[in-house]
């Protein structure tokens, strides 16, 4: 049985640890080692994910088969896009489903809850990075109705960045 919640402070611990794991098994290949260590240390800390739980727009979600924790998603309302001129915006900052569960198109599902509570806000729109070189993940978000609007470079480290899609999905 598949269950999406909000998370909250008790559930720390394991986004921490879901972060991780999912941060590495769709970004692994996109810098050195290094890179990625110093990248996971300085943003999968508690402290970091204290403060995100304190601003209201904030929302963590939680999903889980049969009580196993499967993937998390983190969206914030009211974020605009400087590549469209669309206001009332929710950033999707994280979407992660450990790989284990890829076939069970809990992605798609964390996705579609994101999209109803964020059309339920009153927001006009979602809007997102993807590595350029996560092509499930591009294919996935084209699928899903997203539009490429643009480019970003995502800085991993102070020495590496990675190339970045910002798309757009219009309500």
């Amino acid at each position: 049985m598949v269950k999406i919640r909000r998370a909250d402070r008790t559930d720390l611990e394991l986004l921490l640890a879901l972060g991780r794991t999912t941060f590495l098994e769709a970004h692994g290949s996109s810098g050195s080692e290094q890179d990625l260590d110093n990248y996971l240390n300085s943003v999968y800390t508690p402290s970091t994910f204290l403060k995100e739980f304190d601003d209201a727009n904030t929302h963590f979600f939680l999903i889980s088969v049969d009580q196993k924790p499967a993937g998390f998603s983190k969206i914030t309302l009211n974020v605009n896009c400087s590549n469209s001129k669309s206001e009332r915006l929710t950033k999707l900052d994280r979407i992660y489903v450990l790989k284990e569960y890829y076939d069970k198109k809990l992605g798609l599902e964390l996705l579609n809850f994101n999209i109803k509570l964020s059309k339920k806000l009153n927001q006009t729109g979602m809007w997102l990075y993807v590595w350029v070189e996560n092509h499930r993940a591009v294919n996935f978000y084209q699928k899903t109705g997203f539009n490429t609007i643009g480019k970003h470079d995502f800085r991993l480290s102070n020495t590496h960045t990675n190339p970045n899609h910002v798309m757009l999905l219009e309500y």
